[in-house]
């Protein structure tokens, strides 16, 4: 077990009937499952709207078809469901918990997951009841409860990009494990000139500030043609040229097979409104993180794209604390 601290003042909080405490009266509301840290409006809350909107789309439970999010986590972090047995995880930006599903159903390890948005709430009811192996906290990445070197496994995928500090976020994460643990993480990449030559770059700047339910309505309503069209443009051969400029999500590129119309369509709706919401998005070259782990005390093991799936690809970066 975790000791939880209060990350203001680096004091343990005890538990008491409904919420956290330290030495100091300092207090930690225990709500809908969830140790709220932080309960204030902040950056995220695009994706706290987001996740409790589609709180069980990408959740491999939930779909007959779909093992996307179990293939990514264990190709991406390389790891083991036996050897995470017993084991400390620490889970970053853990959204509508596609990938706390994962680790719960599949290993025995005992998870600690951090959201600083409201998604946490999405992820009590989708692995609630996994009960003691199953820790939620709504926490900044920069502000988590729990001591320096403490974890065996930290793993942080889809986040990254949207936090305000990609270098300092990547140091919180790396904190937090013991020497000798693993830290496993993805993110967006810059892959040369053109990766900001992109609808979702061009049109950002308007749809970031966008109130969120008009921003989903919008997406809603034009969701359908732009899919066809983008059909349209990859049968004649021009899709990976102009479908970029496209303001809908790259379907071929990032959204599993084998999904119905309908499940397609809620995949599209999810993942564009994800592609113009959020506050932050800020890619970063594979070698650029590598260095960076390097310069927190990482031995990096693997720093490169990760092919998962139907020929899916991530860049991650991994290393042992030394």
């Amino acid at each position: 077990m975790i000791q939880l601290i209060n990350p203001a003042t680096r004091q343990p909080l005890e538990n008491k009937e409904g919420f956290f405490a330290d030495t100091a009266g300092n207090r930690f509301p225990l709500v809908r499952g969830v140790v709220r840290i932080v309960t204030e409006s902040n950056y995220t809350d695009s994706f706290g709207f987001q996740w409790n909107k589609f709180q069980k789309t990408q959740i491999d439970r939930e779909s007959k078809t779909l093992s996307l999010s179990k293939e990514r986590f264990f190709a991406q972090t390389g790891w083991e469901n036996e050897d995470l047995a017993g084991k400390n995880v620490l889970e970053v930006g853990s959204g509508a918990g596609r990938f706390s599903q994962i680790v719960l159903d599949h290993t025995k390890a005992n998870l600690y997951s951090v959201d600083y948005s409201d998604a946490v709430t999405a992820n009590y009811k989708n692995n609630g009841h996994h009960g003691d192996r199953f820790h939620l906290f709504q926490a900044s990445v920069y502000e988590m409860p729990f001591p320096d070197n403490s974890f065996d496994k930290v793993f942080c995928f889809g986040v990254l990009q949207h936090t305000p500090d990609f270098k300092q976020s990547v140091k919180a994460l790396i904190d937090k494990a013991k020497p000798g643990g693993e830290v496993a993480v993805d993110f967006y990449p810059v892959k040369g000139w053109w990766t900001k030559v992109h609808s979702k770059y061009i049109f950002r700047p308007l749809t970031r500030r966008m109130p969120h339910e008009k921003l989903l309505k919008r997406i809603e309503r034009n969701a359908g043609w732009l899919m066809k069209l983008y059909s349209f443009f990859d049968k004649i051969g021009i899709g990976k040229i102009v479908n970029r400029f496209l303001p809908i999500v790259d379907i071929r590129g990032t959204l599993p097979p084998g999904l119905s119309k309908q499940e397609l369509k809620e995949w599209v709706i999810l993942d564009t409104f994800d592609m113009f919401s959020p506050e932050h998005d800020h890619p970063q070259k594979i070698s650029t993180v590598k260095k960076w782990f390097e310069e927190f005390g990482m031995q990096v093991t693997f720093a490169d794209y990760i092919i998962y799936g139907n020929n899916f690809s991530a860049a991650t970066v991994k290393g042992i604390k030394q």
